[in-house]
């Protein structure tokens, strides 16, 4: 038996633990294959321009699923619902492998995404199995197969289409998800489901959530700015690789992504300091950390070691604070925690999503100096509003 039924919230055992960090890594791959593939994609369909647009169509679905599918957890037997989703993303993918046109494959893209959401099923899931003492640490551990899921997936695509084509990532894809979502449904367990609600209901207390908890909403301006400044590196980080100092190409800036095993290990690491109460003083040492890493990338516009050692410790500053983030999160309402999640995790994009835009005009505007003045305010903003709630309260638990 993969969860232990002796009393309630008794633990999760270490193979469902696997189970679920797999499936959270996989589908939460499907955003990221096509990334490396838009000159092949675009020689397919004899297109230069509009090739963002790939990338555009799984981002835009994947806000749309935090918001539309995400606080379904809470209204839905997970058993069920995790296995539907992957085994309709299994179909969409083919879809994207077999469409005849650019826009048939950007409209597969977009409901790609959607169901790419599937991942933030599994660690709300994931953390109301775990028992109260574990729960730090499981989630680190699912979060740790999600960022691994997310920096395999461009290098993975990349060496499959060198090989057989564009078109066979997604039919690969396609595959595995069939298998994993026939695995999932033998294997996970029945977790209760809220009362039962009208769909109307679910949104309008999803939003009731996010009014009625500033304490949700406050982790969730920290997973925002911790990803803005994440996502304002990797907007002009290629302009610097492949500038005249450097030059290096595709290939070789793709393979900086695999820094992010950092963010990894650091996710598994920060959930066991979660589980014994070290998140307060850990989330100020992430802070910290996230602002310094700015210091060794603006040095790292003419010092690769400097560059590579400032990426290595912003992953590690973003992806360790929001575990943190998730793990206090997810003491609130334990009854809506897909709702919560969807909560978090929509400041958490829309951050990113300002951190990309804003990477863009201070590149414009003032260079790399100027993107590293930007991620580097993220950090400090983030680090002082902590340093104001920390003095309110002493603990995330008292908060």
């Amino acid at each position: 038996m993969a969860v232990r039924h002796d009393a309630p919230h008794a633990g999760i055992s270490r193979r469902l633990t696997v189970v679920l960090a797999l499936a959270a890594g996989a589908t939460v791959a499907n955003l990221y294959y096509g990334q490396p593939l838009l000159d092949e994609i675009g020689q397919t369909f004899h297109r230069t321009s509009g090739l963002g647009l790939v990338t555009t169509a799984t981002q835009a679905g994947f806000a749309i699923g935090l918001v539309l599918v995400v606080p379904l957890g809470d209204l839905v037997d997970r058993r069920r619902l995790i296995p539907s989703v992957i085994a309709a993303s299994s179909l969409l993918l083919a879809a994207v492998a077999a469409a005849p046109t650019f826009p048939l494959v950007l409209v597969a893209l977009l409901l790609v995404g959607l169901a790419g959401v599937v991942a933030q099923l599994v660690v709300p899931m994931a953390a109301t199995i775990a028992a109260d003492h574990e729960r730090g640490r499981v989630v680190g551990a699912v979060m740790s197969g999600l960022l691994a899921g997310i920096f395999l997936a461009r290098v993975v695509s990349g060496l499959v289409a060198s090989v057989a084509g564009w078109r066979t990532v997604f039919w690969c894809a396609a595959g595995f998800m069939l298998v994993l979502a026939v695995a999932l449904a033998r294997s996970l367990p029945h977790v209760p489901a809220a009362p039962r609600q009208s769909y109307g209901e679910l949104m309008r207390s999803t939003l009731q959530i996010a009014r009625q908890e500033p304490f949700v909403v406050r982790r969730g301006v920290y997973g925002a700015l911790g990803f803005a400044a994440f996502s304002a590196f990797w907007a002009s980080a290629a302009l610097v690789l492949a500038g005249p100092r450097y030059g290096f190409g595709e290939a070789v800036i793709g393979l900086f992504s695999l820094l992010g095993v950092a963010g990894m290990a650091m996710a598994y690491v920060a959930g066991r300091l979660a589980d014994r109460g070290h998140a307060h003083g850990g989330r100020l040492v992430m802070f910290l950390a996230m602002v310094a890493s700015w210091g060794l990338l603006a040095l790292g516009e003419t010092h690769l070691a400097a560059f590579i050692a400032g990426l290595a410790l912003l992953d590690l500053a973003v992806q360790g604070s929001h575990i943190f983030n998730q793990g206090d999160v997810y003491t609130v309402r334990p009854d809506a925690r897909s709702r919560v999640t969807s909560v978090y995790m929509t400041m958490y994009f829309i951050g990113g999503a300002i951190g990309s835009a804003l990477s863009a005009v201070m590149w414009d505007a003032g260079g790399w100096t100027a993107v590293c003045a930007l991620g580097a305010g993220a950090g400090l903003l983030a680090l002082l509003l902590w340093v104001a709630e920390a003095r309110r309260a002493p603990s995330p638990t008292a908060a």
